[in-house]
């Protein structure tokens, strides 16, 4: 039985290695870029581990979960760019505000930032 396995194995271009007299498979993950995850590539590869675990093992044995990672960081920080000053705009929080009201400003811009996060989670974390 052994050997036929061994040998399916070995016609599938597998080769073996021997270690203290047994026979072991030369198998490897594929070769990935390391790229640095940021904030919302470590809240969804959170997100994924303990909600969608057949999404991250298969993410992980495919070598392609760094990857995936940082493009949910880059998707993610993109979007921000694009909903912080529309949010902005559409509140009338401007220059203006800045230079009469300091700390209504801040308080304005902290509450944007916060619904533009939460828009972000919504539609690109926890997807």
């Amino acid at each position: 039985m052994k050997k036929n396995f061994e040998s399916l194995y070995e016609n599938l271009g597998g080769t073996y290695r021997e270690e203290n007299g047994h026979l072991i498979p030369d198998i490897a993950l594929p070769e990935q870029i390391d790229y640095q995850i940021c904030k919302y590539g470590r809240i969804h590869l959170d997100y994924i581990k303990n909600h969608r675990r057949g999404r991250y093992t298969t993410l992980l044995t495919e070598g392609k979960l760094n990857a995936r990672l940082h493009e949910i960081n880059l998707e993610a920080n993109e979007m921000l760019e694009i909903i912080l000053p529309r949010l902005a705009a559409e509140r009338g929080i401007d220059e203006n505000l800045k230079a009469r009201d300091m700390l209504r400003w801040v308080a304005e811009m902290n509450n944007i930032k916060a619904c533009a996060e939460e828009i972000v989670l919504q539609e690109v974390i926890y997807q």
